[in-house]
């Protein structure tokens, strides 16, 4: 299952006080993996340039957690950022150095981006077991982690984001993967091209036809006001007007007493 915008939109308001909120802003928006997430370092993260490289991964071995190399050889890539991305993040890097002048010697310097209280390194099973915590006190659809992913594809391909820039930026190896998992997505992102080339070429009769009607309705406006002002000039109002006030005089005079 996938979210709705509107859906992942009240969950992220949710979880906005959240010491993780910008990986769960991350995933939902640039559909890092959980891995990559939980093993994005600092110095491949340039918030001046608006991007970062995905180049290493946590991964669980058991439960034992270490360090790999992303999951296929496309998945080490450049991610682009958006400017409210940027914001998020930078705030997260304020709120982390904060952190660690309160740890003082105690603190974990592992150098990423998102860490546990005291800067050592994120349990990915942990983070799915926190996300999933925090679905269920959200009141929102159960949904996996993982499915947090998929809906920052379903958003880039509804925002008519070419299949192959959405397939660079989820680490896929080939845009026919990006297709048979979005495939249900896909016709709404045809339709949307289809109607934006459509709009690329004028065609003649159809500006005919557009330009005949404008001039219809601005004949028929113009028919209904001379037919206004003629009734207004015969009796100083429409005969419409002028039947109702006889009316109410008649009435007035029916109901009236009279003198003892």
């Amino acid at each position: 299952m996938v979210w709705t915008p509107q859906q992942t939109g009240a969950f992220l308001d949710f979880v906005a006080e959240n010491r993780l909120y910008a990986m769960w802003h991350l995933i939902a928006f640039r559909g890092l993996r959980r891995g990559e997430a939980c093993g994005q370092p600092w110095s491949e993260t340039n918030l001046d340039t608006h991007s970062l490289t995905v180049s290493s991964q946590l991964v669980q071995d058991g439960w034992e957690v270490e360090a790999s190399d992303p999951k296929t050889d496309s998945g080490s890539r450049v991610v682009a950022l958006d400017d409210d991305t940027v914001d998020v993040l930078k705030r997260h890097r304020e709120r982390q150095d904060k952190a660690r002048e309160e740890w003082g010697t105690a603190w974990f310097e592992t150098g990423h981006v998102f860490t546990q209280e005291d800067g050592s390194w994120l349990h990915p099973g942990k983070v799915t077991d926190l996300f999933e915590r925090l679905v269920a006190a959200s009141g929102l659809p159960p949904i996996r982690l993982h499915d947090l992913r998929h809906g920052a594809a379903t958003l880039m391909l509804a925002a008519d984001i070419d299949i192959k820039i959405v397939s660079d930026t989820l680490g896929h190896s080939d845009t026919r993967i990006t297709r048979d998992i979005y495939q249900s997505v896909l016709p709404h992102v045809g339709k949307s091209a289809a109607e934006a080339t459509a709009k690329l070429v004028p065609l003649q009769r159809k500006a005919e036809a557009e330009k005949a009607a404008r001039k219809a309705a601005k004949k028929e406006k113009a028919r209904k006001a001379a037919a206004k002002e003629a009734d207004a000039g015969k009796g100083g109002k429409p005969k419409k007007d002028k039947a109702k006030a006889q009316a109410k005089t008649t009435k007035k005079a029916t109901r009236r007493k009279p003198k003892k």
